[in-house]
């Protein structure tokens, strides 16, 4: 069913019905969809923020609360490096250029992964994104960089080591304090661009019991449209808990 087949009341109505408050994103397909294009990479992942400001209104105009979107993963270190130069540069001019329309639309910037390994100006203005939008009510858009589950794990047990809590007293819950995402509903939905079916270690502890929504569209050409028709198959979904 496409986007045209619905209103956006009957989406949002969807939403509700659901309570599909998160989704989580693997944007994956940008150097594909370039290549397929006779285009360098880099215009691939430029066409890719393109897709996260349209992801970013959709969610808005559909009333889910949460988007979380995988930007650099501590794999993506071993490209070449003009290519992580250039992603690096990239997330640093994206957030300088669209931070005042994200304040005025309500967007609050939330950012995980292991940041301290980041380059100086980009920390920086990863802490200007989160002190300029800390107070605003909408969509909270947290950006994944430099994250991996995995590591996330180990940090999170690291912390909990560091903290003395004795390991009679670790529970589920303990560690998803720790967790980068403790301020965090875990997603209802996950979903993967560009037909890959794996979940390379993103968000691990939390989509236990998240529904997945793979489709082959790449990341560059992901709409409105798309997240519809992720919406609606969601809502068709059981969830079961493990029950």
């Amino acid at each position: 069913m496409a986007y045209t087949e619905l209103s956006e009341k009957e989406i949002q109505e969807k939403v509700k019905t659901t309570n599909l408050q998160h989704i989580a994103i693997i944007m994956d397909g940008n150097r594909r969809w370039a290549k397929e294009k006779f285009l360098p990479s880099m215009m691939g992942h430029k066409k890719g923020v393109e897709a996260l400001k349209k992801t970013t209104r959709a969610c808005d105009d559909f009333g889910v609360k949460y988007l979380t979107l995988y930007a650099f993963s501590t794999e993506n270190w071993n490209r070449k490096k003009e290519e992580v130069d250039f992603l690096m540069d990239l997330l640093a001019s994206t957030l300088l250029s669209e931070l005042d329309e994200l304040n005025q639309n309500n967007v609050k910037m939330n950012f995980i992964g292991n940041l301290s390994v980041l380059n100086q100006n980009l920390q920086n203005i990863i802490e200007q994104s989160k002190e300029k939008t800390k107070n605003n009510t909408g969509v909270v858009l947290t950006v994944a960089i430099n994250y991996g589950a995995r590591d996330e794990i180990v940090h999170a047990v690291q912390k909990i080591v560091e903290s003395g809590i004795s390991f009679s007293e670790i529970t589920e819950e303990t560690i998803k304090k720790h967790l980068y995402t403790y301020n965090l509903p875990d997603p209802d939905l996950l979903i993967r661009t560009s037909g890959e079916k794996r979940i390379s270690n993103y968000l691990l502890w939390q989509i236990a019991y998240s529904e997945l929504y793979i489709t082959d569209t790449y990341w560059p050409d992901f709409d409105k449209e798309a997240l519809c028709l992720a919406i609606d198959e969601f809502a068709k979904r059981q969830r079961r808990w493990g029950k």
